[in-house]
């Protein structure tokens, strides 16, 4: 991945380039990002940036051994590290990162900008949470007591650290605070205020902005179909569920909450209250009178327009917060039919 391959977030590949040309590389970043925004891509172009054999006018060659590697996924020195949990597609006991490689690279591959709920389903664990353990802090021990195979920088890239626990973080702290010569830990997480105060204090933060609506259609027509699908089917529910709010229809909003029930897995679940909270994101930028940089398609508009003309001015800053409720929630593995009954509920009350 060049930079030049990335969508958006200019100023931040700018940045990235410029620590690398001036020799100030930080041995720990955190890059925060809204489910999907790029953070990865810019991840992986700056460590191809830094092992790059022939740089030139800000970004890597694309060219040389290690730039191939570093695109395919299989640089003997570039390490990554998800969350994952027991399940069909590993044998492993105690499975870390390493057990779901195949499939992780595969994802990525097809599609850097996935989210969380892609991980999830490609490693088939969608019924599960996944986690960051112990067993994953000794595995990159492990791999960073070794030396280098090249000359170039060893890296970490750890997708979604707020699923560390204390232990994992414990055991990898000394080694995120004073890691070997030329090894760096890039940190992606959605969530920053959730990831362990011990690993962020140690970090360089860095925000990664939303895409704008041009970027985000571009990452759109480069997604597999399948993915466009479900953007789809998470509209129409989301469609349904605000038509019969605003219409005073119970019994049509209820309907919805036992569809949201009904989605495959937890990670689904909230993967529909992240859109469901970007959808009232829109409304509310329209009630603000910046529809400009609410991100909706011609084909939405006059569904956003009903919409923000409808609900109250304090409905959407309640709705999103309830519905972060939800997802906080589902990690403790409350009945999520309890869940979303209540909410919808609670969207009326709102109303």
């Amino acid at each position: 991945m060049r930079f030049s391959d990335v969508i958006g977030n200019e100023r931040v590949a700018r940045t990235l380039a410029a620590m690398a040309d001036s020799g100030r590389v930080a041995h720990a970043m955190l890059l925060y990002e809204n489910d999907g925004c790029g953070a990865l891509p810019l991840a992986l172009a700056y460590v191809q940036y830094l092992n790059c054999s022939n740089p030139s006018d800000g970004d890597s060659c694309g060219q040389c051994p290690s730039c191939r590697q570093i695109e395919k996924l299989i640089h003997p020195d570039v390490h990554f590290v998800f969350p994952v949990n027991k399940g069909p597609k590993s044998s492993d006991e105690k499975p870390t990162s390493e057990s779901y490689i195949k499939y992780w690279r595969e994802l990525v591959t097809a599609d850097p900008y996935f989210k969380e709920a892609d991980l999830q389903k490609a490693i088939g664990i969608e019924s599960k949470n996944g986690l960051i353990a112990v067993a994953e802090a000794k595995s990159i021990i492990s791999k960073l007591s070794l030396t280098s195979v090249t000359d170039g920088y060893k890296a970490v890239i750890f997708y979604l650290p707020e699923k560390m626990n204390q232990e994992t973080a414990n055991r990898l702290l000394k080694m995120v605070e004073e890691p070997p010569e030329k090894t760096i830990f890039l940190f992606i997480t959605h969530a920053p205020e959730k990831v362990l105060q011990t690993i962020f204090s140690r970090c360089q933060s860095i925000r990664v902005l939303p895409l704008t609506k041009e970027e985000a259609a571009r990452v759109e027509s480069l997604r597999p179909e399948e993915d466009r699908e479900e953007h789809d089917r998470y509209m129409d529910l989301f469609g349904d569920l605000m038509n019969a709010v605003v219409s005073r229809n119970l019994m049509g909003a209820l309907d919805c909450s036992e569809q949201m029930a009904a989605l495959e897995s937890r990670e689904k679940q909230k993967a529909f209250c992240t859109f469901a909270s970007e959808c009232i994101r829109k409304i509310f930028l329209i009630q603000q009178n910046v529809p400009q940089i609410a991100d909706v398609s011609e084909e939405e508009q006059e569904f956003y327009r009903k919409m923000a003309e409808s609900c109250g001015k304090s409905f959407c800053t309640r709705t999103i917060t309830n519905i972060e409720k939800v997802v906080g929630m589902i990690d403790r593995n409350v009945s999520s039919k309890i869940l979303f009954c209540d909410l919808v509920n609670r969207m009326f009350l709102s109303l």
